[in-house]
């Protein structure tokens, strides 16, 4: 057995090993996450102002607005954003809806760089239970695997640090926040491709994604029913280049950290229920495949 007999400081993996230091690592099985989320709130938030002498009720923040929500903090808005991108993942997400025994709650998978591969859920399966590879004949499935598949959305995975333009509270009350590290998971269609433009810009230009801001506003699409949802706009500043300082050095580190707990949460949670899928039919499995969102949405 070959020993190491000279310290390479090039290779931390490798030389804690050696040295012995991982039995003393934090280990990473938590799945609480210390980053802030952004979203788009599409729906308008009411409260009582005096109008006149008379208390009305009116809203404090409209429809449309950028949501960022602290962890075990406030939550703030703000109708339009300037995001420092610092890097995307993907994955599968699925609501569950709860009961009287149980809460709602969501299946995901893994992040990984692209959606090309099978990747384990908390669940105990794959892909929340999408099947994989390619659909020939959509229209021949059973509605349940067709419902199935509806539910099962692909997610962009945004990392970046983002500062709110003029902010409010769940009031409407201005506030001050400092520029914020978050994360963004986008699972609207339209969103996942605006947003993926941006990426696929600076891979074009071989930028990378922190050395550019990205100004964000929202544009409003009406639905037949009268109701409408908010998708985003993007503006890519290439004029100013930023540097990567320390503190850029030490928000993409804390990102992949990020990235690295929540997999290995995936993962043991894939471990712990991977007996409730044993019992599946894998044959028939294997003769259902994937089809692109837009062939059904």
């Amino acid at each position: 057995m070959n020993q190491v007999s000279t310290i390479d400081t090039n290779n931390f993996s490798a030389m804690a090993q050696a040295m012995g230091m991982n039995a003393d690592a934090p280990k990473q099985s938590a799945k609480a996450s210390t980053l802030a989320r952004l979203r788009i709130h599409h729906s308008p938030i009411m409260g009582q102002q005096e109008i006149n002498g008379k208390m009305k009720n009116v809203e404090v923040v409209s429809g449309g607005t950028y949501k960022l929500e602290i962890p075990d903090g406030p939550t703030y808005y703000a109708d339009s954003v300037s995001i420092r991108p610092y890097l995307q993942r993907f994955m599968h997400k699925k609501f569950v809806m709860g009961n009287e025994s149980r809460p709602n709650r969501y299946v995901k998978t893994v992040m990984a760089n692209d959606l090309n591969a099978d990747m384990k859920d908390n669940d105990g399966g794959f892909n929340c239970g999408k099947p994989a590879g390619f659909i020939q004949d959509w229209a021949a499935l059973p509605d349940n695997m067709k419902d199935l598949i509806r539910s099962i959305k692909r997610v962009r995975a945004l990392f970046g640090v983002v500062e709110m333009v003029n902010p409010t509270d769940d009031q409407g009350n201005s506030v001050d926040v400092e520029s914020t590290p978050f994360i963004w998971e986008i699972d609207n269609r339209d969103a996942f491709k605006t947003v993926g433009k941006v990426f696929a810009d600076l891979t074009k230009m071989r930028r990378l994604p922190p050395q550019h801001y990205v100004s964000m506003t929202t544009t409003e699409v009406p639905l037949p029913n009268g109701s409408s949802f908010y998708v985003p706009n993007t503006s890519l500043d290439l004029n100013n280049t930023l540097d990567m300082d320390n503190e850029a050095q030490e928000n993409f580190a804390n990102f992949m950290a990020w990235i690295e707990n929540y997999n290995t949460y995936i993962l043991n949670s894939w471990d712990e229920n991977m007996h409730k899928n044993e019992e599946v039919d894998t044959e028939t499995v294997e003769e259902f495949v994937d089809i692109d969102a837009e062939d059904f949405v």
